[in-house]
């Protein structure tokens, strides 16, 4: 059977920036470089960006692409059938799996939050009523389970219509959508007094403000943030033809995730210092903070509505290409069609979503190894299978393929010993290195900081 294909170029760009651009670039690179130091945080996370997070999204192109499969079945493909390295592949569909089940939990609040923006529901209510919101979309089970109904409602429905017809046409409504937003948020900032601090505090580096802990910090992020680890990548990039050329690609899009974070990190510590308050809220910065800021802010209520359904779109974008990973390994190796395929594996994601939606409600009670549902498919899948599979996949893409895929990768560049060197070695060394540093500080008690005597206070 005919694979399906990208229409061209530009919607399967759109796609990947779609799949990479979530929750990760809107919500948590503002609040950790915010913890950070600012400027000194960017400057390495940039630096990884290019020698780990991109090297890293080419191999997973060049799987995808050249096996024209399944994250699974690609590792077969290029190697042997039952080579072990199809671990890697199912490491990709479990984590996809995981992260779906509370990633649409939190896209369930996003939803909830837009529709309180929409119905005026920040400007002129007291702080504590605002930063009450939060509180009580997660106590209450009824409304966390509704909105995360809602919101899998709405993924399942896109990717439901396939590759062109879902993913590829609502990716052309949404990133275009979604770009608009951002720059009006920050043509918007820009007349705020907050925007020269932004501006000083994100790119003028002060290195007596990184600590060890931070530069692990950009080290991780700087792999996560473009969705690696997961399968999306290789199940996108199947999708593609055999002649586009990787490197342009990949650099295209890693700087369009770069560029996302950069705006949005502006935008967001433009409120804050407009606000006179402190750039280190933490994780809570986008549902407390920000919407009692714009409760007090002159066209609150359109910066509200603006900003939250920047947050949804990319939220909705990344949760497709998640459930995208599933529903095609399922849809080949079992045979499925794409409704039945979809239907089941979004069923069983949404189930297994239930317990996420209720960890704080209903299930409080209830811990395993210590952690909620929520915490613990969180914990397991950005910890550990991530970490692993973008490792795997990174030693695969540079040992067991190695130069001739590189070269094949290269294209027109192939003959040039500077590209073909700094691919082959960021692919075999630094990205492994740096992978497993990650790795490394997650299974160790107390990190790899403790295990040196390093202090990792910020």
């Amino acid at each position: 059977m005919k694979r399906t294909r990208w229409s061209n170029q530009l919607a399967f760009i759109l796609a990947a920036i779609g799949s990479a651009v979530g929750l990760g670039n809107i919500w948590k690179f503002p609040y950790i470089a915010g913890e950070n130091g600012g400027g000194a945080f960017v400057l390495v996370y940039l630096v990884c960006i290019a020698a780990i997070g991109i090297p890293i999204f080419i191999a997973e192109l060049f799987i995808g692409q050249h096996a024209q499969c399944n994250a699974v079945a690609a590792f077969e493909k290029l190697t042997s059938k039952g080579t072990p390295w199809r671990v890697s592949g199912w490491i990709g569909v479990l984590a996809a799996f995981l992260i779906l089940s509370f990633y649409s939990v939190v896209g369930g609040w996003v939803l909830s939050f837009l529709t309180k923006g929409i119905a005026n529901r920040f400007v002129g209510q007291p702080a504590e009523v605002v930063r009450g919101y939060m509180a009580s979309i997660i106590g209450d089970a009824k409304a966390s389970i509704f909105w995360h109904t809602v919101f899998m409602a709405i993924v399942i429905g896109i990717v439901i219509m396939g590759i062109k017809d879902g993913v590829e046409r609502w990716n052309k409504v949404l990133m275009p959508g979604f770009f608009a937003l951002l720059v009006a948020l920050f043509v918007r900032a820009a007349f705020l007094p907050g925007f020269p601090l932004a501006l000083t505090f994100l790119f003028a580096p002060d290195t007596s403000r990184l600590t060890a802990a931070g530069i692990l910090e950009a080290v991780g992020h700087s792999f996560f943030t473009l969705s690696v680890g997961m399968g999306a990548i290789i199940t996108y990039g199947s999708y593609l033809g055999e002649k586009q050329e990787l490197p342009r690609i990949a650099f295209l899009i890693g700087l369009a995730d770069t560029l996302v974070a950069m705006i949005a990190g502006v935008v967001i510590f433009s409120i804050v210092f407009s606000a006179g308050l402190k750039p280190e809220a933490g994780p809570t910065l986008m549902f407390q903070t920000l919407p009692v800021l714009f409760a007090s802010m002159a066209g609150g209520y359109y910066i509200a509505v603006a900003f939250f359904l920047l947050v949804l779109f990319a939220a909705v974008t990344s949760a497709v290409s998640l459930l995208e990973v599933v529903v095609a390994y399922v849809d080949e190796h079992w045979n499925l069609n794409r409704t039945k395929g979809t239907l089941l594996v979004g069923g069983v994601i949404y189930t297994l979503g239930l317990l996420c939606a209720t960890s704080n409600n209903l299930l409080s009670h209830v811990t395993v190894l210590g952690y909620n549902f929520f915490s613990l498919f969180d914990t397991v899948s950005s910890n550990y299978l991530l970490p692993i599979g973008g490792l795997l996949i990174s030693l695969f893409y540079g040992w067991v393929l190695g130069k001739k895929a590189i070269r094949s990768t290269l294209g027109a560049h192939a003959d040039s010993p500077f590209w073909l060197h700094s691919l082959l070695w960021c692919a075999r060394i630094l990205a492994p290195v740096g992978v497993f540093l990650v790795l490394l500080n997650s299974i160790l008690p107390g990190g790899i900081l403790a295990l040196l005597g390093i202090a990792s206070e910020r």
